[in-house]
């Protein structure tokens, strides 16, 4: 459809028009060249450009510039505007600034979701060491185990790096859904349970 044909009349009197306009017409920069233009018509004294609205309003002298001659007159400016290139270049770059704002907030989000993964990463791993160390005071507070049975000590020892690794691998999950429906999740409860049962079964004294 032509620009031409989206142009339409909503007012008419006896020396003052009314058009609804397309959005390519309403651009910043593209509307003040319409009114300019339309303003240095002959006859034409007064133009109104309600960008927000989408519509112009022209008053005019019938007998300087008839309402037939003044039609024809917007209509061929309107025309040289779209063959000039100036509609679509400045449809073009408000569809660029679009997608430029788009790839921004995009990276942003990447770089949030990264950097916060990464936050959480290093606190599980700071976490984590802080654990192994308390678990590794409390196995060497012990030397006389270590030296009687060093078999049995390192095998206790790598088993409370197991179960601390399971913890906090399941942490979430513990907090967040075993705790709230203990029922629900009464397998997982179980073999946590076990899992304590041998742990504790292997650190009693044959």
């Amino acid at each position: 459809m032509s620009i031409q044909k989206q142009c339409v009349l909503r007012h008419r009197t006896e020396g003052h028009v009314r058009f609804q306009l397309p959005a390519s017409l309403c651009q910043k920069g593209v509307a003040d060249i319409v009114a300019a233009k339309v303003k240095a018509i002959d006859g034409v004294y007064r133009v109104n450009f309600y960008v927000r609205q989408g519509k112009i309003s022209i008053r005019f002298q019938e007998t300087v510039c008839d309402f037939p001659q003044l039609i024809k007159q917007v209509f061929e400016l309107i025309n040289e505007l779209e063959k000039s290139g100036a509609l679509v270049i400045q449809i073009e770059k408000k569809r660029s600034a679009i997608a430029k704002l788009g790839t921004k907030v995009s990276e942003k989000a990447d770089n949030f979701a990264t950097t916060r993964w990464l936050k959480a990463k290093t606190i599980e791993i700071k976490e984590t060491l802080q654990a192994a160390k308390i678990i590794t005071k409390l196995t060497l507070k012990k030397p006389n185990a270590l030296i009687k049975d060093p078999e049995k000590a390192i095998i206790d020892f790598l088993n409370d790096i197991l179960v601390l690794f399971l913890i906090r691998l399941h942490w979430d999950h513990i907090t967040k859904l075993w705790l709230l429906n203990p029922f629900k999740y009464r397998y997982e409860w179980l073999a946590t349970l076990y899992m304590f049962f041998l742990l504790i079964r292997s650190r009693r004294p044959k």
